[in-house]
């Protein structure tokens, strides 16, 4: 990537879904104005840095209250420019505020020094010690299905570490970013959080800048942003993509079943990164539940919503996206696929979707939908739900459902995915203490993982220091002696090595 012709006059209108009303009009960052942000960010993350985790968790406290005292006004911004229902809006403040408290409650313990025991007697006399010192400016690049929620997974952790943050937020959906960052703001907090507004332009010139790249997005976006970092030698971590299948056993209990893949399939209208979007059926529960999910899914209520949870399923947050759920749908019934409620796009809506008689060949199995469609696969067995569970180039996250826990667990165990969710769907994701990850196309790195989820934030660095009063000299210093070298190396095969005549103890064996 060349440094970015971003027009620094030229800016994003903010639409609508539900109603494609333009809502707003946001002046673009150019180029520039991203390095200028990312200077003063460097300039003020020392002082952060050296807050330490007790003060800077003073902060992030005070902004925990911020974010609870206007998680309504919050809720209100997020519909607004996403056409999300009441009860998907509501859920992303109090789920950062929860994210803010484990972190910074934590962060103490977490960014401690560590101490190790020397591996050999030749450096017995040496205290041994890491610490964890914070990349000085992170970027922090999100997509547009949780527009509040999203670039706080990241930023949090990463203030916590002592980075300085700079979210570029998705050009579809920047009002709800805008208001994360005024809430640090009007606290009075360090000026150690910043955003940079923009569409794949800026995202380049934060590429460009920062430390650390942390995305989440599209898998062809993030393997440019991977091959950039690269050319940089800076870390990044991705999640990409998704194609998480569900595997209903004979012996699962199909209520919960059916009303959880419901939900893991439909939910903010099915654009989630781990929604389910492939759900395979062993023969003896087959009709059954497809017959209840079918129902159930019938059920649900679309429209655009208010404050009043009228609504169970949004609109979708592009026509684009809406058009591309609709192809996967037409590619399914050319090839022989059956509709059985649903798979109508009206206005900026999707109608909740369920498929019958998909097979692999079909893009709704193969390629991400990021929309509210299930597609339902028949199978013999285990094995095979199994075996075309793993048959994708995703693995982000599955589900296995069965009354029988262990079985559930050995068959987690052979699922390629980066986290598996037995009777339950996108549990990982809320269960900080797990990483979250995928494998595969669907990325490198995870976010969350308990001490993982800060330190990944942070540069290792080594410490040695005498644990007594150090001589003028050492064995292997210059000049270069027969005894020294002999002392030392005499002690190294001490210690590594296996049997007395390897350790020099005993003569080697004639013929």
């Amino acid at each position: 990537m060349t440094e970015s012709p971003i027009e620094a006059d030229s800016e994003i209108e903010v639409f609508n879904p539900a109603d494609a009303a333009v809502i707003a009009r946001i002046p673009v960052d150019s180029a520039a104005t991203v390095r200028a942000k990312v200077a003063n960010l460097r300039a003020h993350q020392r002082d952060w840095e050296d807050l330490g985790p007790r003060g800077r968790e003073v902060w992030l406290r005070a902004f925990q209250d911020w974010i609870l005292d206007n998680e309504s006004r919050i809720a209100d911004v997020l519909q607004s420019e996403t056409g999300k229902t009441r009860a998907d809006a509501v859920v992303e403040a109090p789920a950062v505020a929860d994210l803010i408290k484990y972190w910074s409650g934590h962060a103490r313990r977490y960014l401690a020094d560590t101490r190790a025991r020397p591996h050999s007697p030749l450096f017995a006399i040496k205290a041994l010690s890491t610490n964890y010192r914070p990349y000085p400016v992170v970027g922090v690049i999100t997509p547009w299905n949780f527009p509040f929620a999203a670039p706080a997974m990241d930023t949090i952790p990463a203030l916590a570490a002592g980075a300085a943050v700079l979210v570029k937020p998705s050009e579809v959906t920047p009002l709800s970013a805008i208001e994360l960052v005024k809430g640090w703001r009007e606290i009075g907090a360090p000026p150690v959080f910043d955003l940079a507004i923009g569409r794949g332009d800026t995202g380049a010139a934060v590429t460009d800048q920062v430390d650390f790249v942390q995305f989440t997005g599209s898998t062809r976006t993030g393997r440019r942003i991977a091959v950039r970092c690269a050319e940089r030698l800076i870390p990044c971590s991705l999640e990409l993509g998704g194609k998480d299948p569900a595997l209903v056993l004979a012996d699962a209990d199909i209520d919960r079943a059916v009303n959880g893949i419901t939900w893991g399939g439909m939910v903010n209208s099915g654009q989630v990164c781990t929604s389910v979007e492939r759900v395979y059926v062993e023969t003896p529960v087959y009709d059954e539940f497809v017959g209840k999910l079918v129902a159930k899914v019938d059920s649900l209520r679309q429209g655009k919503d208010g404050k009043d949870f009228r609504f169970d399923i949004g609109a979708m947050a592009t026509p684009a996206q809406r058009d591309l759920v609709a192809r996967h749908i037409d590619d399914a019934v050319a090839g022989g696929a059956r509709v059985l409620t649903g798979g109508t796009p009206r206005g900026g809506f999707y109608e909740p979707t369920v498929l019958v008689d998909v097979d692999h060949t079909m893009a709704c199995i193969r390629e991400e939908t990021f929309g509210p469609t299930l597609p339902v696969i028949e199978v013999a067995d285990e094995a095979e739900a199994i075996r075309l569970a793993n048959d994708s180039e995703f693995a982000l996250s599955a589900s296995v459902w069965t009354r029988d826990t262990a079985r559930g667990l050995r068959v987690a165990r052979r699922i390629e995915a980066g986290a598996v969710n037995v009777n339950d769907v996108m549990a990982n994701a809320f269960c900080v203490a797990v990483p979250m990850g995928g494998w595969k196309q669907s990325g490198m790195g995870a976010r969350f993982g308990g001490r993982a989820g800060i330190l990944k934030y942070c540069r290792a660095q080594a410490i040695t220091a005498p644990r007594l009063p150090a001589p003028s000299d050492e064995v292997m210093w210059y000049p270069s002696t027969r005894l020294g070298a002999g002392l030392a190396t005499a002690v190294m095969r001490a210690t590594a090595a296996r049997g007395l005549r390897r350790i020099g103890l005993r003569a080697p064996r004639r013929g």
